[in-house]
This record gives structure tokens, C-alpha cells and sequence, in this order.
């Protein structure tokens, strides 16, 4: 067991404030790791030390592993959080960390590499019990139109090393497999440097289920479910658990089969077992494996309690988990709303800028995770996200009350954002019911975009 007293930040915005602020409950000295666009960030004032390690592009900064590497050998630090995105599934990075005997806050690299690769990912949850959408890997197009001829069409071609939508597209008919075939090849290649792809069948009506799973090496336990199927081009805008309108039993299955997953791979740290359930037919598919934590994760601390990156730092420190899965107790529902930085009235155009004025809500059953205030400028280098909105409440009605009085006290000047758009998702009947399907907001919102099923 080694214990961490001084902690790089490999990341920006509102997740490297997130850890902070635990890292800073725990007695653990903090040190952002931050491009030069995010010098003069929220979280640079908030941590203890900021290192520069680049450029404001990514490429030249958080994705570089040698400059990040170097910057927490100079720092003097024991252990490197990546929070998500950038390099927090990447094995490379994570084995350069060992290799300069840095603890990498995160699985073993071994995991990473196996739920990294998709198809190596459906082969590891198939060996574990678990169901699949079917499918499988094709390397021409003559087997591509064999397995689909079997599978039938729509079918989906998806890019093993994909991620966010990229190296996703569906086929309608069989006439137009070979031209998507090359289409997601080419887009695979360019984005990944990897043009493998595999087909999986399509689920017309599916719901995103995802299970919060926490795991020493030894033992693993699940903090609940979350649902994931607002969805706006494969990336979410509302979140909440638990998952509403499931029956108990596909419910318990869901959270069976993760720990199942994660038992199988020995898995240590925090991960996320992500689920498409076939509402038409009544069951769920594995979909992947997040091996970090979720931008979601606040939504399963407020109904469980726990505090998920506490725990990520205890496992990573090497201790045995220190929750059973009896410990893990579930109250009430917890509804999280993302205000990103966008124009929902020009098509979701990204919206860089300075905010000059904001007001953020507060009060009973509100947490708000953010980076930004007044004056902050918004680069155009990363992602829009501004501020994660989470209401808690006894039930899933007083949860949306909350967030329907939060949206409506939010605002944030000098850039556009969401929040108006999110308030008129949640004071949509079809989701003040419960369970709308990932095609849902797509099909909803005017100039959406196009919809391609998000699994």
C-alpha cells in the first residue's frame, strides 16, 4: 500500500475541480497539469500548483503523454488522476505512468487494453455470461454483406477503436453496405489510425442503461444505474438514476451482469458497464466499458452517498475496497442536466467566448460541479461543457420539480448556452413519463440532426 500525498491532475475544467475538491478533503497536495489556454483557469487558482505542459491545442498538451509524464516527474507527485477524456483509457499513457512509478488513479493497464478494443471488449463480456448485440468483425465486403445477410438489415458498422459516434453508420439496405462500409473505414482510419470495423444488428427502439461498478482486484460491487438516452449525435445532455420505468428483475440482471464483467476482468478502480436494452423485445445487450469515471457520476453520489472519487484514490493507494455491497444503499432519484457552451437555435454551433455575468442555482437537493465565473473565458480548443446541473429528490417527481426550478434560475452571459433547450426536455411529457429511447431527442428537437441509433 502506498499512500498519495501529492496528486498531478492530467485534465481541465469541471472534473479538475471535481477532484480537487476531494483531493483537498483527503489532506492530498494538488498540482493541475494545464495547456496555456488554462493558465489562468478556476482550477488553476484552486489547486495548490499548476504546471504548464503546452500549447492550448489537446494534441500539444493533454494528449501529450511525454508532456504530461514529464510534467509530474518535475512535480514531485505520486499519483496522476486523469478524470475523463483525454488519456484516461489510454494503456499507453497508463504504463509510461508505472514505468516512472507514478500511481495511475485508474485500472491496470491489462484492463485498460482489453475493454479499450471493442471487439476485444464483446469477447471478454461473452466469456463473462454476458449478452451482445449480435454481430461481429468483418475484413471485406463480401463478409460484411454475408454476416448482414444473416443478421438483417439496418445494420449498424461501427469502428472498433470508435468512440463519441465516429466510425458509426448505418445501413438501410444491403445495396448501400458496401458504400458505408468504406464510409466508416475511411472515418475510423482518420480519426483512430484504425480502420477496423465490425456490424452489429440494429435496435430500432433502445434505452442507454449504464452500471456504476467499483473494484479492488479482488472484489467488485455495483452503486446502482444510470440512464444515458437523452442523447443529441451519440452525446448525452440529461442523465438520472435510477434508470426509470425498469422492472425489477431486468434491473437486477443489468446490475448482475456488470458485476459479472467486472469480477471476470479482476477489474480494480472505478468503470462504468454500459447496456442498450431492446425495449421491443424486453432484454439488454453489453454495449462496452468505461474504464474512468463518468461525467454522470455525481448523479449516482447523490442518491448512494458515496463519494466515487474518494474511492477511485483509496483502491489506486492500494487498499481493499472499503465498502461492501450491502453498504451500498439507494435513496431516492437524482436527475443531472449538462449546460454546454452551444446555440441550440444555430444548429448547437459552439459558443467560445468570456462570460460576463453568471448566476448558478442553489438550495435544498442542488449541486452544481463547474469551473466557470464571471470573467472565465471559454476556449475553442475543448469540449463546451460549462456546469453539471444535479437535483435530488424522495422521488423521481420532486427531482424534476428541483431541476425545472434550477434551469430556471441558471444564467450564463456572453456565450449562448443549453439551459433553455434542457428546460423544455424536462417539461416534455414524453419525459416527464420516463424511459424515452436514445431516438427520442433526436426525433423531438428541430435540427437535432439526423438520428443513428447511440450504441
Amino acid at each position: 500500500m502506498r499512500t498519495i500525498r501529492r496528486l498531478l491532475i492530467a485534465n481541465r475544467g469541471e472534473i479538475a475541480v471535481r477532484v480537487i475538491r476531494t483531493a483537498r478533503a483527503l489532506g492530498i497536495e494538488t498540482v493541475l497539469a494545464a495547456s496555456e489556454a488554462d493558465l489562468d483557469s478556476v482550477p488553476a487558482r484552486l489547486a495548490d500548483r499548476v504546471v504548464p505542459i503546452g500549447p492550448a491545442p489537446p494534441a500539444q498538451s493533454y494528449l501529450n503523454i511525454d508532456g504530461v509524464v514529464g510534467a509530474a516527474r518535475a512535480a514531485k507527485v505520486d499519483a496522476v488522476h486523469p478524470g475523463y477524456g483525454f488519456l484516461s483509457e489510454n494503456a499507453a499513457f497508463a504504463e509510461r505512468c508505472g514505468a516512472a512509478d507514478l500511481i495511475f488513479i485508474g485500472p491496470e493497464v491489462a484492463q485498460l487494453r482489453a475493454v479499450g478494443d471493442k471487439l476485444e471488449a464483446r469477447r471478454q463480456a461473452v466469456a463473462a455470461g454476458l449478452p451482445v448485440v449480435p454481430g461481429g468483425e468483418v475484413e471485406s465486403t463480401a463478409a460484411a454483406e454475408s454476416l448482414a445477410k444473416r443478421l438483417g438489415v439496418p445494420i449498424l458498422v461501427k469502428a472498433v477503436a470508435g468512440g463519441g459516434g465516429r466510425g458509426m453508420k448505418l445501413a438501410r439496405t444491403l445495396v448501400e453496405l458496401s458504400a458505408t462500409l468504406d464510409f466508416a473505414m475511411a472515418e475510423a482510419q482518420a480519426a483512430f489510425g484504425d480502420a477496423r470495423v465490425y456490424l452489429e444488428r440494429f435496435v430500432a427502439v433502445g434505452r442507454h442503461v449504464e452500471v456504476q461498478i467499483l473494484g479492488d482486484g479482488e472484489r467488485v460491487i455495483h452503486c446502482g444505474d444510470r440512464d444515458c438516452s437523452v442523447q443529441r449525435r451519440y452525446q448525452k445532455l440529461i442523465e438520472e438514476a435510477p434508470a426509470p420505468l425498469l422492472s425489477d428483475d431486468l434491473r437486477a440482471q443489468m446490475r448482475a451482469a456488470a458485476v459479472a464483467f467486472g469480477r471476470h476482468l479482476r477489474y480494480r478502480g472505478l468503470g462504468t458497464v454500459e447496456f442498450l436494452v431492446d425495449t421491443e423485445r424486453g432484454e439488454f445487450y453489453f454495449l462496452e466499458m468505461n474504464a474512468r469515471i463518468q461525467v454522470e457520476h455525481p448523479i449516482t453520489e447523490m442518491i448512494t452517498g458515496i463519494d466515487l472519487v474518494a474511492e477511485q484514490i483509496a483502491v489506486a493507494e492500494g487498499r481493499a475496497l472499503r465498502l461492501t455491497q450491502d453498504d451500498v444503499r439507494m435513496s431516492g432519484h437524482a436527475i443531472e442536466c449538462r449546460i454546454n457552451a452551444e446555440d441550440a437555435a444555430l444548429g448547437f454551433r459552439p459558443s467560445p467566448g468570456t462570460i460576463t455575468a453568471v448566476t448558478l442555482p442553489a438550495g435544498p437537493g442542488i449541486r452544481v460541479d463547474t469551473h466557470v465565473q464571471a470573467l472565465a473565458r471559454v476556449p475553442p480548443f475543448y469540449d463546451s461543457l460549462l456546469a453539471k446541473i444535479i437535483a435530488h429528490g424522495a422521488n423521481r417527481s420532486a427531482a424534476l420539480e428541483r431541476m425545472t426550478q434550477a434551469l430556471a434560475l441558471c444564467r450564463i452571459d456572453g456565450v449562448a448556452s443549453n439551459t433553455a433547450m434542457l428546460a423544455t426536455v424536462i417539461r416534455d411529457p414524453a419525459f416527464q413519463r420516463g424511459g424515452v429511447d436514445t431516438a427520442w431527442f433526436s426525433n423531438w428537437w428541430p435540427g437535432s440532426g439526423t438520428h443513428a441509433p447511440a450504441h
